[in-house]
């Protein structure tokens, strides 16, 4: 019989222990705000790049853009100490965004010549990134917060 009060209590102190965890991470894993912006101007300069019609200048943006994303994943994990991957839900949102204004930007852009739609495209996805970004990772930290896995 004592040792269900025991192992109640071992239980109760293991729960304890975890719920803090959480709540330690939830204090961490938020992005800074400059993450959120860096992200979207990155996503914007490589659209953008399109709307110059040049290997030369749209090449170079591609390796920024890169480089700047891995950038962005090392600060997150040296500042966090963790990564944090996105839930399918967001991601399909993010990826029916994309095509949406992708889609008709390069038809626009290759079939008709109106190269400076990349521009547009590239800041309302650009915006959408960073938007997107932040709220979900304030939903994260909700939801390590509220508890439940």
């Amino acid at each position: 019989m004592e040792s269900n009060g025991t192992d109640r209590d071992d239980a109760a102190a293991q729960l304890a222990a975890l719920q803090a965890d959480r709540a330690a991470l939830a204090e961490r894993v938020l992005q800074p705000w400059w993450y959120d912006v860096t992200l979207g101007l990155l996503l914007f300069g490589f659209l953008a790049s399109y709307a110059f019609d040049s290997l030369w200048v749209t090449f170079p943006a591609l390796v920024v853009f890169f480089a700047g994303l891995g950038a962005l994943v090392a600060a997150y994990k040296r500042i966090t100490g963790v990564w944090v991957s996105t839930d399918n839900r967001t991601m399909v949102v993010w990826v029916v965004m994309v095509l949406v204004v992708l889609v008709p930007a390069f038809v626009l852009a290759e079939g008709f010549g109106h190269r400076w739609v990349m521009v547009v495209a590239g800041a309302v996805l650009g915006i959408a990134v960073a938007v997107m970004g932040r709220r979900w990772g304030r939903a994260y930290v909700d939801h390590l917060r509220g508890g439940a896995l």
